[in-house]
C-alpha cells in the first residue's frame, strides 16, 4: 500500500485480492474529459487504533454471538484503516481451564489435541466470514505463557497475591464462583444450571484493596466503560465489598493451565490467564508502545465483570496503564432468550452466510443491533432487511443507473456540466458523510452510521424520480443536463461504495467493478470529494448485487421446515496405513461391566469396574452424556487392555472401552453378537 502526492491511500493489490476503487477503465475510442473539480471534504485526523475481541473459549463451535463481536470489530478496524489510522485487530482463543480439560476427556482426546481442533475451527470460520485480523492469539502459545508468568510474578512480588482457603458456589461452565445474590432461582444466570459447592485452598488476588480506587476512577473517567449503563453496573458492584479473586487451581485437580511461577503445584485460573492476551501479544510482537495506549476492548455483556472489574484492577496491580475504553454490547436473542449451546438455540453463522451471502449477513448484524442493547434475531428479519436496504435501495440505484447509462450513453460515463440545486443537494448529502460516520463510529452508533449512508442512497433514488432522466433523454436540448444527472448518480454510487466497504467489502468491490472504476485513491477522504470518476469510463453491468428474497416462500419454509434430505455418502479420512504387525500390538478383549458410577471429580466421566476372567480392572470413560451408570452393569464390551494406565481426574484408568461416534456426536458402545466368555480376544 502506498500514498499518492495528496496523501491518499492507494490500494495496489490485484482486484481479486482486496477491495479497490478507482479510475476508469476507459473506452479507448472515447476522448476523456478532465474530471470536474472535486468538492473536497474536511481533513480527517489520523491516529492509532487497537481493537480486540474477547478470546473465545474453546468448549464449543462458533455461533452468531461470537460472529457478531468479531464481525463488528472487523467492520470497525476496516473503517479506521479506511480513515488512514495505524490499526491493529486482535482476536483468538482461550484454551486453558477445567471446562476444556473435561471436554477433551469426553471426546477421548488430549487437551492439546482438542484445543488445536476447536481453535482451528474458529480461525477457519473467521476466514470464511472475511475477517481481516492482524493477529490470532492462542493462550497455549509460549509467547503468551511467558508474559502471563511475568505479570503474575510482578503482582505476587508486590504482595497482592496471597494463599488461602475459599468456600462458595462454583459454576464449572463459567469457571467462577457466584454469590447467592448473583444467582437466578438458585441457578447460574448464564447457563441456567445450579452451581456446585466447593471448598478449595488457592492463591487469591487482593482485589478488595483496589475497590475504592476503581470506583473513583469510574467517576473521574465516565467513558471508560461504554455505554453508560454498563459503567453503572460496575459501579453497583463496587458499592459493596468485592472480596478477593481466586486466581489458581490445584494442579492435581486441573493440570491444564499455566503453572504459577513461584508454585508449580498450582496453575493459573483461566481469567488471570485469558485477560492478559490483549497485552501479551503486543509484548511478543514488540509493538507495546505503539498500540497499547490506544487499546479498545469489545465484549458482550456476559463478561462485563471480568473486563470491567477484574481486568482494570489486575492492570493497576501490575503497573500497566489501563485500556482506553471497554465497549460492551448486548445479546442476540432467540424468542427473548440468550443464545447458548446449553440452551440449544444456537444460530450457526456459516449457515446464514452460505444462504444469504457474506456481505448481506454482515450488514444485517451491524444494522439491526443498537450497540449496547439486546436484539432479537430472526431469519425473516434478515431477509426483510436485505430486501429493503440492499435490493430495493442500493441494488436498485445501481441497476437503474447502469441501465440508463447503457440506453442513453452506450454504457460510458459522460462529463458533468454545471450543477443545478438538486445535483448540489445530492452531492452535499454524500460529501458530508465521512465526517458524520467518524462521529458515529466514535460514539459506537454503528447502526446509525449505516442508516445515514442508506438515507443518502434513498435520496439518490428520489433524485432519479425528481429529475426524470427518461424525459431528458427525449429532448436533444437537454443532453448536457442528462450528462450531469448520470455523472451525479455515478458519483453517488462511488461514494456509497467506499462508505459501505467496511461492512460489505465483497459486494462493494463488485459494485465498483460494474461502474468500471479501479486503481484510484481509495480512502474515507475521497468519499467526501466529488467528480473523481473521469468522463469516458466504460461501465460493466453484471448480475444484481442483491437478488430479492421471496419472503412468502421463506415464511413457508420457517413454518414448515423441509424434510431432512438423504445424507450424502461422506468421504472418510483414513489414518496412515499400518502393518499386521502393528495391529498385533493392540490387545482387545471381551469384558463384563460389574459396576458403574459417577466419577467423583468430573461430571462427564464414569468409572467402570470390568471383569476379564479372574481379573478386574478400573476404566474411566467419557460416556456419561450417552449412558446412565445403571444401563452399563452386566453389559459385555470390548476393552483395549494393553494401554499404559493413566490418571484421569485423580482416578487411574487401566484400559479403554471401544465406541463409535458419528458426525453429530452420537456415541454407541461396541458390543458382541454372541455371549462370549470374559477375556476372549478380539482379533
Amino acid at each position: 500500500m502506498e500514498k499518492d502526492p495528496q496523501n491518499r491511500i492507494v490500494v495496489d493489490r490485484p482486484v481479486d485480492e482486496a477491495p479497490t476503487m478507482g479510475l476508469a477503465e476507459s473506452d479507448p475510442s472515447t476522448p476523456q474529459a478532465a474530471p470536474a473539480p472535486a468538492t473536497a471534504g474536511q481533513e480527517l485526523e489520523r491516529g492509532v487504533y487497537y481493537a480486540t475481541t474477547p478470546i473465545y473459549y474453546v468448549n464449543a463451535v462458533p455461533h452468531i454471538g461470537h460472529a457478531y463481536t468479531t464481525i463488528l470489530v472487523d467492520v470497525v478496524t476496516r473503517f479506521h484503516r479506511l480513515k488512514g489510522d495505524d490499526t491493529f485487530f486482535l482476536t483468538g482463543t482461550d484454551e486453558h481451564g477445567e471446562k476444556v480439560q473435561q471436554a477433551a476427556e469426553a471426546h477421548g482426546k488430549s487437551p492439546q489435541e482438542y484445543v488445536d481442533e476447536v481453535s482451528g475451527n474458529f480461525r477457519a470460520t473467521w476466514d470464511r466470514l472475511g475477517i481481516r485480523y492482524d493477529d490470532f492469539i492462542r493462550t497455549t502459545e509460549p509467547r503468551h505463557k511467558q508474559v502471563v508468568q511475568d505479570v503474575l510474578q510482578r503482582v505476587y512480588d508486590a504482595g497482592d497475591i496471597v494463599y488461602g482457603e475459599y468456600a462458595g458456589l462454583y459454576c464449572v461452565k463459567c469457571e467462577r464462583y457466584y454469590t447467592d445474590k448473583e444467582l437466578v432461582d438458585g441457578k447460574c444466570p448464564q447457563h441456567e444450571t445450579p452451581p456446585e459447592h466447593r471448598t478449595e485452598a488457592n492463591y487469591f488476588f487482593r482485589m478488595e484493596k483496589y475497590r475504592t480506587w476503581l470506583r473513583d476512577l469510574l467517576t473521574e473517567r465516565p467513558d471508560l466503560i461504554r455505554p453508560e449503563r454498563y459503567r453503572n453496573e460496575v459501579l453497583a458492584m463496587l458499592r459493596e465489598p468485592i472480596g478477593d479473586l481466586s486466581i489458581s487451581r490445584p494442579r492435581a485437580r486441573v493440570p491444564w493451565g499455566i503453572p504459577l511461577p513461584w508454585d508449580d503445584e498450582h496453575v493459573t485460573y483461566v481469567w488471570f490467564d485469558a485477560l492478559i492476551n490483549y497485552y501479551s501479544v503486543l509484548v511478543a510482537r514488540g509493538t507495546l508502545d505503539t498500540y497499547w495506549p490506544h487499546v479498545e476492548h469489545f465484549v458482550a455483556k456476559d463478561i462485563l465483570k471480568p473486563h470491567g472489574l477484574f481486568w482494570p484492577i489486575m492492570l493497576k496491580a501490575a503497573g500497566i496503564p489501563l485500556y482506553q475504553h471497554l465497549n460492551v454490547h448486548g445479546y442476540w436473542l432467540i424468542d427473548d432468550r440468550k443464545m447458548s449451546k446449553s440452551l440449544g438455540n444456537v444460530v450457526r453463522p456459516l449457515d446464514l452466510q452460505q444462504k444469504y451471502g457474506n456481505d448481506a449477513f454482515r450488514y444485517f448484524l451491524i444494522r439491526d443491533m443498537t450497540f449496547g442493547l439486546d436484539s432479537n434475531f430472526s431469519e425473516l428479519a434478515l431477509a426483510e432487511r436485505v430486501n429493503s436496504d440492499l435490493a430495493n435501495d442500493l441494488g436498485n440505484l445501481l441497476n437503474r443507473t447502469l441501465g440508463m447509462l447503457g440506453r442513453y450513453r452506450d454504457g460510458v460515463v459522460p462529463a458533468a456540466g454545471p450543477l443545478e440545486p438538486e445535483d448540489e443537494a445530492l452531492r452535499d448529502a454524500f460529501v458530508a458523510l465521512p465526517q458524520q460516520l467518524v462521529r458515529s463510529f466514535d460514539a459506537l452508533q454503528f447502526d446509525r452510521a449505516l442508516a445515514s449512508v442508506m438515507e443518502a442512497v434513498r435520496k439518490a433514488n428520489k433524485y432519479i424520480a425528481d429529475v426524470k432522466p427518461w424525459e431528458l433523454a427525449k429532448d436533444e436540448s437537454a443532453s448536457e443536463r442528462l450528462d450531469t444527472v448520470l455523472a451525479t448518480l455515478v458519483e453517488a454510487l462511488r461514494c456509497a461504495s467506499i462508505l459501505l466497504d467496511p461492512v460489505m467489502p465483497g459486494k462493494m468491490l463488485e459494485l465498483r467493478k460494474q461502474l468500471g472504476i479501479r486503481n484510484a485513491p481509495f480512502d474515507l477522504a475521497t468519499a467526501g470529494e466529488w467528480g473523481l470518476v473521469p468522463a469516458g469510463t466504460r461501465t460493466k453491468p453484471g448480475e444484481p448485487l442483491f437478488p430479492r428474497i421471496d419472503l412468502e416462500e421463506l415464511e413457508r419454509q420457517i413454518a414448515q421446515p423441509a424434510e431432512e434430505p438423504e445424507p450424502e455418502e461422506r468421504i472418510i479420512e483414513h489414518k496412515p496405513e499400518i502393518t499386521i504387525d502393528d495391529f498385533a500390538k493392540v490387545e482387545l478383549r471381551v469384558v463384563t461391566v460389574e459396576q458403574a458410577e459417577q466419577h467423583p471429580n468430573a461430571d462427564k466421566l464414569l468409572v467402570l469396574t470390568v471383569r476379564m476372567g479372574a481379573e478386574t480392572r478400573t476404566v474411566v470413560s467419557g460416556i456419561k452424556q450417552h449412558y446412565a451408570p445403571e444401563e452399563l452393569v452386566g453389559r459385555k464390551l470390548v476393552l483395549v487392555t494393553n494401554l499404559k494406565p493413566v490418571k484421569l481426574r485423580g482416578v487411574e484408568s487401566q484400559g479403554m472401552i471401544l465406541a463409535a461416534e458419528d458426525d453429530d456426536g452420537q456415541l454407541s458402545l461396541v458390543t458382541l453378537e454372541k455371549d462370549l466368555a470374559d477375556g476372549s480376544e478380539v482379533r
